[in-house]
């Protein structure tokens, strides 16, 4: 045989072998996009382009140790659509969800960009959701990491960092416990909603808590809100009714006086007042992560 007759063939089982591999990278780094039904299994990296909507007959597993990558939102052609709810892609979720992780492999949801900043990708929506089970997981670099509407959500064990706002519902039944936020632009922001907030810890958000209309149902204690940038609390223009916020503990700046971290009818006489006495004099035992991210 020729000499070019080796080199071609050495040629072409080098290309065979690149496409395998290629292959083989393809069904490890499967790209999510468009309408989605019935029972789902995600594992692996798993990329999201544009705005997927998984429809009311799914059931969505995520398995331990699974990165949920957001790409840009205009990241090829057809990947694009009018974001209907925040700039970057989401996943808009009307079936069953169950993201349980683990603390030796947490389930992690951000950008595909690891130096992208806070609002890269949208959020996970839940709309109408009947159970939304999110446990040792981190966000990172949403808008809105969880948003949450009509739907019953637990989430526990998680973290959620450097987003613009890390959970946000509205007329939800949700359980938030145990769960670190910080270095968020806005720790839990809500609207109505049946809220169960516990033993959960907030650290270097600008504001922590944002209740932005007629709160209700709710229950909020033994959380450990830290010193915040801006606010430990924000109450927006439709919360004429004081918020009791009572047995939890609050830190604050050394040169503030206590009535500057809350916004609220101390300083617009249309709001009600955060009641917070009698606080916690110490930090929860079971407040926060039982484990390190």
């Amino acid at each position: 045989m020729s000499l070019s007759y080796y080199k071609t063939l050495h040629w072409l089982v080098l290309v065979a072998f690149f496409l395998v591999l290629a292959g083989c990278l393809a069904e490890r780094r499967p790209v999510i996009r468009g309408v989605l039904h019935g029972d789902l299994t995600w594992q692996g990296d798993v990329l999201v382009a544009g705005d997927v909507v998984l429809e009311e007959d799914v059931k969505l597993t995520i398995l331990p140790g699974t990165r949920v990558r957001f790409m840009a939102a205009d990241a090829g052609p057809g990947d694009f659509v009018d974001h209907p709810h925040f700039p970057g892609n989401e996943l808009i979720i009307k079936g069953q969800v169950h993201a349980v992780g683990t603390p030796a492999e947490p389930i992690i949801f951000e950008a595909v960009d690891p130096d992208a900043k806070a609002g890269f990708w949208g959020a996970i929506n839940l709309f109408s959701s009947k159970e939304a089970v999110f446990e040792y997981c981190i966000f990172r670099q949403a808008d809105s990491a969880i948003h949450s509407w009509d739907s019953q959500v637990y989430i526990e064990q998680s973290l959620f960092e450097d987003n613009l706002v890390g959970i946000r519902f509205n007329e939800s039944e949700i359980l938030i416990e145990r769960n670190l936020l910080r270095n968020n632009y806005t720790g839990i922001r809500f609207h109505f909603g049946s809220p169960v907030i516990c033993e959960n810890k907030f650290i270097n958000n600008n504001v922590n808590l944002f209740v932005t209309s007629h709160p209700r149902d709710y229950h909020i204690e033994n959380n450990s809100f830290g010193v915040p940038a801006e606010y430990h609390v924000v109450l927006g223009e439709n919360v004429p009714e004081d918020v009791n916020l009572q047995r939890n503990f609050w830190l604050y700046p050394d040169d503030a006086a206590h009535e500057q971290s809350f916004y609220d009818g101390r300083r617009s006489p249309y709001l009600g007042r955060t009641l917070i006495e009698p606080p916690r004099t110490a930090p929860s035992s079971q407040v926060g992560l039982s484990w390190t991210p």
